[in-house]
C-alpha cells in the first residue's frame, strides 16, 4: 500500500544511537539537517553523544531492558514534543535483555509516545530462521530459550500489526544486512554505508518510493519476510501477549 507525503520530516528519534547503526543513521539524518533526538542506556553511554549534542541533538536517557525506564523514555520523548519518525534501532545478540530490548521496548514505545507519522523497525534477515510459536514465552528474559532470530521475527510481525493499526502512519521493517558494527563483527561482508540507508531513507525521504507502509526492507529493496510476520493471527496473538506482559493497551486505530 502506497500513502503519499509532500512535506518533509524534521524531528526523528533513534534508539540506540550511541554507537553502531544508530549513531551512523544519527548523523546521516543530522548531515541532512533533521532535529535529532537520541537515545543512551545510561548517561555514561550518553557521553559519547557529545560531538552530535554539539550539533544540536538532545538525547533521552533509560535502559530499554527495563520496564519502568522505558516508561521513562517515553516521557521524556513527549516533554521533547511530537516527533515526526521514529526508528527503533536498539537491538541485543543474546542473553536476558533480549526479549525486553528487541521486542518489549518497541512495544512499549510505540503505544506509549505520540504517534509520529513514520515508524521503521530494525529487522534481520536473521528473522526468517525464527519460530513462530508464541507457548511459554518469557517476555521478561528470565529464561533464556528464545534467539536473536525469534526476537526478530516478532519485531517483523508487530511492524505489520502496527501498519494495520495505524494506518495513516507509514510503518516499515528493515533488515540492515550483515555490516561491521560491534554487533555485526568484523567478519560482517555488507557495506558499512547500507546498513544504516534504508532506516534513514524510509525516516525523512520525499522520495515517492519510499513513502509506503507495512513493508519488509533490504538495502532500498522491497522483500517477502518470513509468512508468519504476515499471518494476522499470529500478530494478534503476539500483541495480545505483550499487553498481558506490559499492561499496557495495544496499538490500536483511534
Amino acid at each position: 500500500m502506497t500513502l503519499r507525503k509532500e512535506h518533509f520530516l524534521s524531528r526523528i528519534f533513534v534508539t540506540g544511537s550511541t554507537d553502531g547503526l544508530g549513531r551512523n543513521t544519527a548523523i546521516e539524518l543530522l548531515d541532512q539537517g533533521h532535529e535529532l533526538v537520541l537515545h543512551a542506556r545510561n548517561p555514561e553511554r550518553a557521553r559519547s553523544l557529545d560531538d552530535l549534542t554539539a550539533r544540536g541533538a538532545r538525547v533521552v536517557v533509560g535502559d530499554l531492558s527495563v520496564i519502568d525506564q522505558v516508561r521513562g523514555i517515553a516521557e521524556q520523548a513527549n516533554d521533547i514534543g511530537r516527533m515526526d519518525a521514529i526508528i527503533h534501532n536498539a537491538g541485543v545478540l543474546h542473553g536476558p535483555a533480549l526479549l525486553p530490548v528487541n521486542v518489549v521496548a518497541p512495544y512499549l514505545l510505540t503505544t506509549l509516545i505520540h504517534r509520529p507519522e513514520r515508524l521503521v523497525y530494525l529487522s534481520s534477515g536473521m528473522h526468517k530462521g525464527g519460530r513462530s510459536e508464541l507457548a511459554g514465552t518469557d517476555w521478561s528474559g528470565g529464561q533464556t530459550n528464545r534467539t536473536y532470530s525469534d526476537s526478530k521475527l516478532f519485531v517483523t510481525a508487530f511492524t505489520m500489526f502496527v501498519a494495520r493499526a495505524y494506518p495513516e502512519t507509514l510503518c516499515n521493517a528493515v533488515d540492515p544486512g550483515w555490516v561491521p558494527t560491534r554487533m555485526g563483527g568484523s567478519a560482517a561482508s555488507d557495506d558499512l554505508r547500507q546498513g544504516h540507508i534504508t532506516q534513514a531513507w524510509l525516516a525523512a525521504s520525499t522520495d515517492p518510493e519510499s513513502q509506503t507502509t507495512g513493508e519488509y526492507w533490504h538495502h532500498r529493496h522491497q522483500q517477502a519476510p518470513h509468512p508468519a510476520a504476515l499471518n494476522r493471527d499470529f500478530q494478534n496473538e503476539l500483541v495480545a501477549q505483550l499487553a498481558s506482559h506490559t499492561k499496557v493497551s495495544p496499538p490500536s486505530h483511534p
